[in-house]
């Protein structure tokens, strides 16, 4: 009986250990897949695909001017300039809002007819290459010429000493394809006080915006024009927001809390301009994003250096060839005493107001042929790949950087759009008393 009862043991055994030798045979087999075949996934985001799928917009830049004075053509190269088609297109650059800026002191008195001038000259660039630049008036304009590989090319009037105290004139302006006004430049207005010129006693100041400002914002409101803040005094800017319904931009200003002057805006700003839905539109001057450059600047005017003061006095002049040629060699040989911050000084302003605004609202506002210094390695706007590069690399997802590129411009532009077409059918009138006292019902 132990004998039977050890043989029935080792079958069991037998059979066990053979299963388990199966079982441990099949195991590769069944993994075997994982290896052979594995599954296909999506290649990781890289910056360079990244600015090249991307809509770019840059709400400023003063290239009219060039157009105008020099006679220059985007065909052409632009030199030390910022912009040419060839620059355009190295960079991605899918439209430009072109400033039309008429400098108050030169053309005081003929202020319309100068802002004329400057948008024939747009004009001209588009008819002159219909394949590589064409007028847009709209989000959707913007997006026909970005599926068509053009150059969308948008306007905005810088300063609203432009319209010469006449509201037909801001509309003529409209219809001629200006889609934004900057309330005022460095110089007060009849519209309201500007950062500008707020420590000269020989201006006569508002304490912010004026009544024919708030007419004017609410005109624009319902023409669907965006306005613009840039410039503007503290007290102007937020009595602004008070006043248009739709949300506002800041076409090309920085962070105060970074470089702290008057042009820059204030976090508090920065807070208001997010719950107004608007964007800030980053300016890559040297002297609005570098403190360091900021006090330099300040040390070399007050040793009334010759190659600083020789820079400030040829850069307000009317930009000729010939003006444009000892500008250059003036700004090379201040260089040394005045030398350009780093690109990281620009990555630096976009992060802390994405940071203070929240990313929905920052964006990229140049400044491109409007300023003398721009930071280390942005030369024109064929570098504009290397803020993506930066942003890439300090972690900003795709999404989020093709908003700050041009995607929050889009969204605010299209909410000025829909609140303009609401009000002028009458369906979303504007009927808080502080605004429209006219609008609310009178006492029977």
């Amino acid at each position: 009986m132990r004998n039977l009862l050890r043989l029935v043991v080792l079958i069991v055994f037998s059979v066990v250990a053979a299963l388990a030798q199966t079982s441990t045979a099949t195991k590769p087999a069944q993994a075997a897949p994982k290896t052979t075949a594995p599954q296909t996934k999506t290649p990781p985001a890289n910056w360079r695909a990244i600015h090249e799928s991307a809509l770019i917009i840059d709400t400023h830049a003063d290239t009219p001017g060039r157009f105008v004075d020099e006679n220059f053509d985007l065909a052409q190269d632009a030199g030390t300039g910022y912009l040419d088609f060839s620059k355009i297109k190295a960079g991605n650059l899918g439209a430009e809002f072109f400033s039309i800026w008429v400098e108050p002191k030169s053309f005081k008195g003929r202020e319309i007819q100068r802002a004329l001038d400057m948008i024939d000259s747009v004009y001209e660039q588009a008819r002159r290459h219909p394949d590589k630049m064409m007028m847009a008036f709209s989000t959707q304009d913007i997006l026909a010429a970005h599926r068509q590989h053009k150059l969308a090319a948008l306007m905005g009037v810088e300063g609203g000493h432009a319209i010469q105290g006449d509201m037909r004139v801001l509309r003529d302006y409209y219809r001629l394809g200006v889609r934004y006004m900057t309330l005022t430049w460095s110089n007060t207005n009849e519209l309201g006080d500007s950062s500008g010129d707020l420590d000269d006693k020989t201006v006569q100041h508002h304490d912010g915006i004026t009544d024919f400002g708030r007419q004017v914002v609410r005109e624009m409101n319902r023409l669907g024009m965006m306005v613009d803040i840039s410039h503007v005094s503290d007290r102007t800017f937020f009595q602004a927001l008070v006043a248009s319904r739709a949300p506002v931009i800041a076409s090309h200003s920085s962070s105060r809390a970074l470089t702290n002057v008057p042009r820059n805006m204030t976090d508090d700003m920065l807070i208001a301009l997010a719950r107004n839905g608007g964007v800030a539109q980053v300016n890559f001057y040297c002297g609005f994003i570098s403190q360091k450059y900021v006090d330099k600047r300040k040390e070399l005017a007050a040793q009334h250096d010759p190659d600083y003061e020789k820079v400030q006095s040829l850069f307000l002049q009317p930009q000729t060839p010939e003006v444009r040629k000892q500008l250059d060699a003036a700004k090379a040989a201040l260089l040394p005493k005045l030398p350009r911050p780093p690109l990281s000084d620009l990555i630096n302003h976009i992060d802390y107001m994405v940071k203070v605004a929240g990313i929905d609202h920052v964006g990229l506002g140049s400044d491109f042929d409007g300023i003398d210094c721009s930071p280390q390695g942005l030369d024109s706007a064929a570098d504009l790949p290397k803020i993506t590069q930066a942003l890439y690399e300090r972690g900003y997802k795709p999404a989020d950087i093709q908003k700050i590129l041009g995607g929050n411009l889009m969204r605010v532009f299209g909410e000025v759009e829909k609140l303009a077409k609401e009000i002028q059918s009458e369906t979303n009138r504007d009927t808080r008393p502080e605004i429209a006292p006219d609008a609310q019902p009178q006492p029977q």
